[in-house]
């Protein structure tokens, strides 16, 4: 591992309603902007939209795909744009910098037409 590596993208399917309700049921989160497309239409969005947690437990699989769970060291993400549903989103990650047997890595999880839903960074022993 070198800085510029990048890891595996991970392509996700198509966000469903059905992800979206099983991840409402399994973290809790029944925010009705998510699994309503009433409340949705009524706040002036066009449909429901995925939660912000499930694009990081995306990204987070990307960490744990590619890395013992033990060497993750930091985890740190940022929302920036909504996820809507049908939305097909990306995961990558590259090494930015190494230093004393830790990989610092930036991570994205970005839409089919480039926009970034959630950018991050994570460190991890090597």
């Amino acid at each position: 591992m070198n800085v510029g590596t990048e890891l595996p993208t991970l392509k996700l399917k198509p966000i469903s309603r059905t992800t979206l309700a099983l991840f409402a049921g399994a973290s809790g989160d029944h925010n009705p902007m998510h699994i309503d497309i009433d409340v949705a239409k009524s706040a002036g969005l066009e449909d429901v939209f995925a939660h912000g947690m499930l694009s990081m437990a995306y990204l987070g699989r990307l960490l744990t795909d590619n890395f013992d769970s033990a060497s993750i060291r930091s985890y740190r993400v940022r929302f920036a744009s909504i996820t809507p549903v049908h939305g097909k989103p990306t995961a990558t990650g590259k090494v930015v910098s190494i230093e004393d047997g830790l990989a610092t890595l930036e991570l994205t999880v970005a839409l089919e037409d480039g926009t970034v839903t959630l950018s991050g960074d994570a460190v991890v022993a090597i």
